[in-house]
């Protein structure tokens, strides 16, 4: 046998002592990243430096399909079109036993289970699976003003080995560790001081897979986005949340104030509707002619002097209704309204000057004025109401017409 034959099986054993070394590897590892991140990082390591073969990562579905290929001098041949400029290893990949690939600026369309092989040349063997996951949308998460805590969501599968290390970040501003857990002493992290005693997670996390992040007494000041990086046998799970503090645009005290504000309006507009006419000084009443009577309203909550006079006139100057010194005088009427037209008996002490007008037709129609007088004659008090009576029907008119008959001398 030659030397250089002896060489060439010296070389194949130790690829096969590299196969034995990584078969145990072989499952597809899983890795989540967001479409935008700058780069994600496939794992593949554990290859023994002994040898330097060929390191290959593909995409069976893509055609070619290599996304990654490298020898030993470097050099990159066959690759897919898509992945020019955006992927490469460490310059001592081999050397440092690990072929991790990195990929620049992941897109969705880039999801897909890349395969790390090597080959001597003649003969090509796998290293590992690894399912990329590229996620466009991330959670959105809203706390309010004043709430004890918020919960930052994330759940994986339940079962999670006992090596996993959970890593809570934020780095929209600078790059914080909000929490950090593992089960080895030697590789803790302490929270940035911002989150610092207010940070929790679950504490059987790793039997039920849920990763929620809950952040107690939340502030405007941690709006922002949230990562949850996780590390489990091979496989970096990868989630982001965006937490939006909302502010409430008033404290509780001036919304319990608002509410009592609401009530007491509410009420006053009840009254105020209520007692309208005792501040509106125009008012407007329409009424069908074959009403027995219509009430013009005249009220106030001005308190008058009981030497008043109260007078209602039309706007034809003809007296309607006079009430002066506590009593009516209905020797002031005139004819037209002698009697039909009459107020309370004692209009004083109510405040309530409101006149009954009795038949009402059509020649009633008019604008009539209420106003009460000093003992001095000065103007206390003037409303107007203004009456529109709807035709006048032929039994109205008869009846007009024998009145008029029982009033001529024989």
């Amino acid at each position: 046998m030659s030397r250089t034959e002896a060489d060439q099986h010296i070389k194949m054993f130790m690829v096969f002592l590299i196969l034995v070394r990584v078969s145990q590897h072989a499952l597809a590892a899983v890795v989540e990243e967001y479409e935008g991140a700058e780069s994600v990082l496939l794992p593949c390591q554990e290859v023994a430096p002994e040898v330097n073969p060929m390191v290959m990562w593909t995409r069976n579905d893509l055609d070619p399909k290599f996304v990654h290929r490298r020898d030993e001098n470097g050099d990159i041949t066959g690759q897919n079109p898509r992945y020019h400029g955006r992927t490469s290893m460490k310059p001592d990949a081999l050397d440092s036993e690990t072929l991790s690939l990195t990929l620049k600026e992941p897109q969705q369309s880039d999801s897909g289970v890349y395969t790390c092989s090597i080959s001597d040349g003649r003969q090509e063997w796998k290293v590992t699976d690894v399912y990329l996951q590229v996620k466009v949308h991330q959670v959105q998460v809203k706390s309010m003003e004043g709430v004890e805590s918020v919960v930052l969501p994330y759940k994986t599968k339940a079962g999670l080995p006992e090596d996993t290390t959970v890593e809570w970040t934020r780095s929209d501003l600078n790059f914080m560790t909000v929490l950090f857990f593992t089960n080895n002493s030697e590789h803790t992290k302490k929270p940035d001081g911002l989150y610092r005693g207010r940070t929790t997670m679950n504490k059987d996390l790793l039997k039920t897979g849920d990763l929620s992040l809950t952040l107690k007494y939340p502030t405007n000041r941690d709006s922002g986005t949230y990562t949850c990086v996780v590390h489990m046998a091979g496989d970096i799970l990868r989630e982001k949340i965006q937490l939006t503090h909302v502010r409430e645009s008033l404290p509780t005290w001036a919304k319990v104030l608002i509410i009592l504000l609401v009530v007491v309006l509410g009420v006053s507009g009840g009254l105020l509707f209520y007692f309208r006419h005792y501040f509106k000084s125009d008012y407007y009443m329409e009424v069908d002619s074959h009403v027995d009577s219509v009430l013009l309203p005249c009220k106030t909550i001005v308190c008058l002097p009981k030497k008043s006079k109260v007078e209602w006139m039309d706007s034809k100057n003809q007296t309607v209704h006079v009430h002066e010194n506590g009593s009516d005088r209905p020797e002031q009427q005139d004819a037209l309204y002698t009697q039909r037209a009459k107020m309370n008996k004692d209009p004083m002490k109510p405040g309530d000057f409101s006149l009954t007008l009795r038949h009402p037709t059509d020649e009633d129609n008019n604008i009539y004025t209420c106003t009460a007088y000093s003992s001095g004659g000065r103007i206390l008090m003037k409303k107007r109401v203004t009456l529109n009576v709807k035709g006048t029907p032929a039994a109205e008119c008869g009846r007009k017409l024998k009145s008029n008959l029982r009033k001529k001398p024989k």
